[in-house]
């Protein structure tokens, strides 16, 4: 057997560039909306994010640093899980500019908003998907040793969900029609979904 390239992150990779976001991929983007205490509208992709149970159905993602996402909700217990898909990502891109947080990224990136029916943070008027989520726990994340890092982790549960009928095939999300995005492994690194395959799970 051919010898692993193996490293121990706290050692150091060995590599030009970290491989291990990389490995781990594709990664989901959280497009999250939220609104400050003031009412200005934030608007973020983040990569560390995903769904992490369905009964009740919930979501996460996680943040470096204390950002203006991760503070709006903390404020007001709310936030609005937008689908990033090809046609917005150029816009999605633009809305992960460090701004001033009296800045609104809907306003900046150009994106239409449209009012959620159960949260108070906006949605992306045309993501084919958009998930109102009211928060369960946000939790800073801690090493192996107990120190406390940098990131911050929101879990949120979904209490209401948006779809776009144009997206329904035969009463499934056509996750390959939407051309939803995710983030890849390098700087700049995303990959789109174009097609699907089914394999059943054995009873």
């Amino acid at each position: 057997m051919q010898d692993t390239h193996f490293y121990e992150p706290a050692s150091g990779h060995r590599l030009p560039h970290d491989p291990l976001k990389a490995i781990v991929a594709p990664r989901p983007i959280g497009w999250i909306s939220t609104l400050s205490t003031e009412g200005v509208v934030n608007l973020a992709p983040y990569s560390f994010f995903n769904m992490v149970c369905d009964r009740p159905p919930m979501v996460m993602f996680c943040s470096e640093g204390w950002k203006d996402s991760v503070r709006n909700v903390s404020d007001t217990g709310e936030f609005v899980a937008n689908l990033t898909v090809r046609p917005l990502a150029e816009a999605m891109n633009i809305t992960s500019a460090v701004v001033d947080p009296d800045v609104d990224e809907m306003v900046l990136a150009g994106l239409a908003a449209a009012p959620s029916r159960l949260v108070k943070p906006p949605r992306v008027a045309a993501a084919p998907s958009a998930l109102e989520c009211r928060s369960i726990s946000i939790e800073r994340l801690r090493d192996i040793d107990g120190r406390e890092g940098s990131h911050w982790m929101v879990i949120g549960q979904v209490v209401g969900v948006h779809i776009d009928p144009t997206f329904l095939t035969n009463g499934r999300f056509d996750t390959a029609a939407a051309h939803t995005i995710a983030r890849c492994g390098y700087r700049g690194d995303y990959t789109e979904v174009l097609s699907l395959f089914e394999m059943v799970r054995p009873r």
